[in-house]
């Protein structure tokens, strides 16, 4: 493999109590560690009481009921491990940019924490997959591990599935013209050469480098020319996460330093 890593990889997965990256708990959370020095790797997986019912449709999907977490902790009693565990690693996962790392990041928020996914790049390994072959893990698992996925929607068998399946699109495709040959520049091409600003993706940049919005009658257009809209964003009766907030603010505070 050409790609070098110099810092861990944790890639992460999440089972949670619906698909809303602000709203919804987390109920079973693994980690799987990968060494950049001698490429082996540890996963840690354990179940969360989420403080909110399961609804009957999520049990469905990862089979996790309301009794089986009654006694796990809440995700509050393990954030400032968790945190610490992370500290140092990139963040890598299956769908990861648009739901596990956003809902993650919002949980750590309600625990009083922020974690700052400026400081480390993120890896999506199913919008790598996406780009390559336009399927889903278990398609994945079968065309670059050639076996079949055995236990999906279980935390564990999904995320060590995609770090195998990870290693192996590397191997593949690191020949690829065009493929990245830097995990700088894979972060960039599995967010489909989209840099992040906010992890709910209520910004964006154009083909001019400018921020814009992509939510409301003003979507597509340069978030700078609509102050007033920014100032709704960021008050209390919006209901958008911390860190969509804080980018509108600084684009207020940007306008007003400018006037």
């Amino acid at each position: 493999m050409k790609m070098k890593f110099t810092r861990p990889i944790a890639f992460i997965d999440l089972e949670t109590t619906g698909t809303d990256t602000e709203k919804d708990r987390i109920v079973e959370i693994a980690v799987c560690k990968l060494d950049p020095s001698s490429g082996q790797y540890a996963t840690s997986c354990r179940l969360i009481n989420p403080t909110i019912p399961i609804p009957a449709g999520a049990s469905e999907v990862h089979g996790i009921k309301d009794e089986d977490v009654a006694n796990e902790p809440t995700f509050k009693q393990i954030a400032k491990g968790l945190l610490a565990f992370l500290e140092g690693c990139d963040i890598a996962g299956f769908n990861s940019n648009r739901f596990d790392i956003p809902l993650l990041f919002n949980e750590f928020h309600r625990a009083g924490l922020f974690w700052d996914y400026s400081q480390f790049l993120m890896i999506d390994v199913g919008n790598l997959f996406k780009i390559k072959h336009p399927r889903t893990l278990s398609d994945a698992v079968r065309i670059y591990l050639g076996r079949e996925m055995e236990n999906a929607h279980s935390a564990e068998a999904d995320i060590e599935a995609t770090l195998d399946v990870f290693l192996a699109q590397i191997e593949k495709h690191e020949n690829d013209e065009g493929f990245p040959q830097t995990l700088e520049d894979l972060a960039l091409y599995t967010n489909f050469d989209k840099k992040v600003i906010d992890l709910g993706g209520k910004f964006t940049y154009n083909n001019e480098g400018e921020i814009v919005l992509t939510i409301g009658e003003h979507k597509g257009k340069p978030a700078k020319d609509y102050i007033g809209f920014l100032q709704w964003m960021v008050g209390p009766k919006a209901n958008f996460s911390a860190d969509t907030k804080a980018v509108a603010q600084q684009i207020i505070d940007s306008a007003r330093q400018k006037t």
